[in-house]
């Protein structure tokens, strides 16, 4: 019980470290949560204008709730494999590297405190920018399943945490060029698992590419839940592939990552930044 509450307090460590961070870089953040917002207004805004666009009377509040969804869970789902994947990058940019992987704790204590911080950090961003966004628009939720809504992306967080801790090798095998990398991981995701648009309208070859992306399974279950109020129950279809795939890849990139910091340190590629 004693270790327990220690390696407890120790991933808290990491939590509190982080949101210390966050705060020591205010003005970054400012800058950040502008641009998020202002992208995330652009892309709703294209939903808005569609009618004016095609000259065909449309649904433009179906097209707003549906392009606005995706958005907000991509924006979640970024945040989180952002915050995982670029923590090596982090660690040299403030020069603890050494000292970290040094700490008599274990790396999946070290992982935890990351992955708590990424999912606390994600909700307080996507929440803010949602609450801009209701400004702009009159978005009518009174249909939406939000309990469902808010378990599918508990669900598909599992995926990307463990996604992220495997492109978080990158930046550790990598110093020069290893964060920039993780970023093709991103834009793969981004591309393949219909964020902007059904995954019907991509070539076919591409389709079965879009069923092994769990940001597709996210994306179609919480489209359920606030588009057409599908009660909790009925997400099962999108909820097993999601838990099934956090399942294996945490663990599965802890694994690597022990792989990466062993060989890292071996031929000192911890400390360099080039």
């Amino acid at each position: 019980m004693t270790q327990l509450i220690r390696e407890i307090r120790a991933s808290y460590a990491f939590v509190e470290r982080n949101f210390n961070l966050v705060r020591r870089y205010w003005g970054w953040e400012l800058v950040w949560l502008a641009y998020s917002i202002a992208s995330t207004l652009s892309i709703t805004y294209i939903g808005a204008g569609m009618e004016a666009i095609s000259g065909v009377a449309v649904d433009t509040d179906y097209l707003i709730l549906y392009l606005l969804i995706g958005t907000m869970v991509w924006r979640f789902l970024a945040i989180v494999f952002d915050n995982i994947s670029e923590m090596i990058a982090w660690e040299r940019w403030e020069d603890t590297i050494e000292y970290t992987f040094m700490a008599p704790i274990t790396r999946f204590t070290h992982m935890m405190g990351q992955t708590v911080f990424s999912i606390l950090y994600s909700f307080i961003f996507t929440a803010v920018i949602l609450g801009v966004v209701a400004l702009f628009f009159q978005l009518d939720l009174s249909e939406a399943n939000l309990w469902g809504a808010t378990v599918m992306l508990l669900a598909g967080s599992l995926s990307f945490i463990g996604l992220g801790i495997v492109a978080s090798v990158l930046p550790l095998l990598f110093p020069e060029r290893g964060a920039q990398m993780t970023h093709v991981i991103q834009a793969v995701f981004l591309l393949i698992s219909g964020v902007y648009y059904p995954i019907q309208v991509l070539p076919a070859w591409m389709q079965p590419l879009a069923r092994v992306s769990p940001a597709t399974f996210v994306l179609e279950g919480m489209r359920a839940t606030i588009l057409e109020g599908a009660s909790t129950h009925t997400l099962w279809p999108y909820l097993w592939p999601l838990l099934v795939a956090g399942v294996a890849a945490i663990p599965l990139g802890l694994w690597i990552f022990r792989l990466g910091e062993r060989y890292a340190k071996r031929t000192g590629k911890l400390k360099r930044n080039g």
